[in-house]
């Protein structure tokens, strides 16, 4: 099938909505952040590796084959459905659908309660069905962005709804450790208090909760965009005809790809370096957790410092890809990467730079005492200020230089680059991790993830200010 087979008309529209039908738009990174930042990084996921698993290294060993699988599943359907979307025209059916999967997977959280001989069980098949729920309805967001504003705004609004997201995240996540998740000894949240709601601290279940308050808070602000945003037309085209010619269209879309500049070098580049932030940021709390012993608490402090740098990067990195392109911004931000792995690599419980003793920290000299936590911490807000402007301006670089009427099959196509791998790459951390029995062996990995992406991006041509 060729692309003439497509509907013709572009998915730019005649004139742009107004500033509400946007900032409803940006509110959808708002709403889904909260799984990405309690449930994938800062609290559910280090309570999985210290509390629910046997020991921290089989808890990062499983939830990198958790995170794989879904990785796997994404990466096969994304394009396919994101086809079928361009050939059907509107999006928000699939961001409904999709999104009731967060729902269901975090709320599923709550029931891996310490003890239960299904805890294991439920806390991966919840967090699976929670990450395909909010990867897959992030796709067809993405796709309306083409619709909002010209292309000339679209780095802009990328970084926006990306510096929003993580400004979500934030006050999620300081909820969560203010009124929440409390200390398993002391039975207080890091604001000193009782948990709310009667929140039993011993049992974990303000870290549990952390799961269906991500649900709650996706369906109050991601209904906005519902509301407000308009979505594409309907093209006429049933969605039994559109699914019918799917694979054969994708398979000539991806022999298309060499005929299309730029297109086929940069998803490729995507695929690589993506796998890598995604294995970065699924096991930086899991690290923290089983390097230094770090608990919810200061995990939860940590992850607040790096969603602020975050929030800034992001917005900065928006106004940065406007000014000077995309492709600029995204190869500063894997430099940055590549450097705060290598430090990552170099620390130890009683060690900086490899061969510098430290001395560690005990118990009683508070939070982030010693030189090697410090310096994790340091590295994480780098980590933090960078990953936004990466993922923003692969975003907003894809949206100018796709096909306008394809958008929404070639964001499924960025979400294959970017997913496509993505059960490799946690899947190798865990069998590094597994093998050598060291947390840090199965990060070294990401390394050449990282080298490897940048030398791809840096050759690809595009036009002046991409």
């Amino acid at each position: 099938m060729s692309a003439a087979s497509l509907p013709a008309a572009s998915d730019q529209p005649a004139t742009y909505p107004p500033r509400r039908s946007v900032v409803a738009w940006i509110f959808f990174d708002w709403s889904a952040q909260p799984f990405f930042t309690l449930v994938t990084t800062f609290v559910f996921a280090p309570f999985f590796a210290s509390t629910l698993a046997s020991d921290p290294a089989e808890g990062q060993a499983l939830w990198g084959y958790a995170t794989g699988l879904a990785g796997l599943a994404i990466a096969l359907l994304s394009p396919l459905l994101g086809g079928i979307a361009d050939r059907t025209g509107p999006r928000k059916p699939w961001i409904a659908v999709f999104g009731a999967m967060l729902v269901l997977g975090s709320g599923m959280l709550w029931y891996a309660k310490p003890g239960s001989p299904w805890a294991v069980t439920i806390a991966l098949c919840g967090f699976v069905i929670g990450t395909i729920g909010a990867e897959f309805a992030t796709i067809f967001n993405n796709a309306m962005m083409t619709r909002l504003v010209p292309p000339e705004r679209l780095g802009r609004l990328s970084g926006t709804g990306w510096a929003v997201g993580y400004l979500g995240g934030l006050i999620s996540l300081a909820l969560t450790l203010g009124f929440l998740a409390a200390d398993p000894q002391t039975g207080k949240t890091l604001a000193g208090l009782s948990p709310l709601f009667g929140l039993d601290a011993a049992a974990r279940e303000g870290d549990r909760f952390s799961g269906p308050l991500t649900a709650l808070w996706f369906v109050i602000f991601v209904t906005p965009m519902f509301l407000l945003t308009p979505d594409s037309p309907r093209t006429g085209i049933p969605l039994k005809e559109a699914a019918a010619g799917g694979f054969s269209h994708l398979k000539a879309t991806i022999t298309e790809l060499p005929s299309l500049p730029g297109l086929g070098r940069f998803l490729l580049a995507n695929m690589i370096y993506q796998d890598g932030l995604v294995a970065l940021f699924a096991f930086g709390g899991i690290y923290g957790a089983g390097v230094f012993g770090w608990q919810t608490i200061e995990l939860g402090v940590f992850g607040i410092l790096l969603t602020v740098t975050g929030t800034l990067g992001a917005w900065a990195g928006g106004k940065l890809d406007d000014a000077i392109g995309g492709k600029t911004v995204i190869l500063g931000a894997i430099a940055c990467l590549l450097f705060a792995c290598i430090g990552i690599l170099s620390l130890g419980p009683g060690q900086v730079a490899f061969v510098i003793e430290a001395a560690p920290a005990v118990p009683g000299d508070g939070l982030f005492a010693s030189l090697p936590e410090k310096v994790y911490l340091g590295l994480g807000l780098l980590i933090g200020l960078v990953a936004g402007p990466l993922q923003a301006s692969s975003r907003s670089l894809l949206a100018r230089i796709a096909p306008p009427a394809r958008i929404g099959e070639f964001f499924g196509l960025f979400a294959l680059a970017g997913k496509v791998t993505s059960f490799m790459g946690p899947t190798l951390v865990a069998l590094a991790t597994t093998v050598f029995a060291s947390q840090r062996a199965g990060l070294a990995v990401l390394i050449g993830l990282f080298l490897t992406g940048a030398w791809l991006i840096a050759g690809v041509k595009v036009k002046r200010g991409g």
